[in-house]
């Protein structure tokens, strides 16, 4: 549970994949699958109605280039998955809530340079969840890796209701939901995870893996 609530207790993805030119970061926002995402909040870099721009100036997913062309939705906060152990270490078990792994929900033209990337057959990514400004005593995040996929139908309808549920705002503006219901919707299914939690005490950890 406690992997579950901290996924839905943030809002921003930090994706590390890999293509033609190497290792690549991006920074998207992201849903939760299921009842996990408690509170729908509203980001606080993300404009909503601030005076004299429009609402769908920033497109949730679209960040700015990190690799130094300018490139829509190319890069943004560097992220990877720290140290990659993929065994449960003893005590970290108990995420039995977790045996099918969750879903995390995100929005990205397949246009965009990780967007290709992540069209790729096999591609794997990894990333980290964590809010800014955190003291070092009571560090929280997530790190992970898993794969991507484009949904369609009926499982991109409801992974569509997730990630309108976690920023109803998007639904709120016309002009930023036709754009992003016209964008590509994907889903990072992972299989393995690590919860770092230092207000647990210095470098406690929680690790769950996909039972193969």
């Amino acid at each position: 549970m406690a992997i579950r609530r901290a996924l839905a207790a943030h809002t921003t993805l930090t994706l590390a994949y890999v293509d033609e030119d190497g290792p690549q970061a991006c920074a998207v926002l992201y849903a939760t699958g299921g009842t996990t995402a408690t509170s729908s909040p509203t980001p606080d870099h993300v404009p909503v109605s601030a005076p004299g721009r429009a609402a769908d100036s920033f497109v949730p997913g679209h960040g700015h280039g990190a690799d130094g062309r300018g490139e829509p939705g190319s890069g943004g906060e560097a992220g990877g998955s720290g140290e990659s152990r993929g065994d449960v270490e003893s005590g970290s078990g108990g995420e039995s809530d977790l045996d099918s792994g969750p879903a995390l929900y995100f929005v990205t033209a397949t246009t965009t340079r990780h967007g290709r990337a992540l069209a790729k057959a096999d591609a794997r990514v990894a990333f980290t969840v964590q809010r800014d400004g955190q003291e070092w005593s009571e560090l929280t995040g997530v790190q992970g890796r898993g794969r991507c996929r484009m949904l369609a139908g009926a499982e991109r309808a409801a992974g569509w209701r997730a990630y309108t549920e976690r920023f109803p705002f998007v639904e709120q503006s016309d002009r930023l939901r036709d754009a992003l219901e016209r964008t590509t919707l994907w889903e990072l299914r992972p299989d393995w995870l690590r919860l770092i939690d230092n207000g647990q005490g210095f470098g406690h950890k929680e690790e769950w893996q996909r039972p193969s």
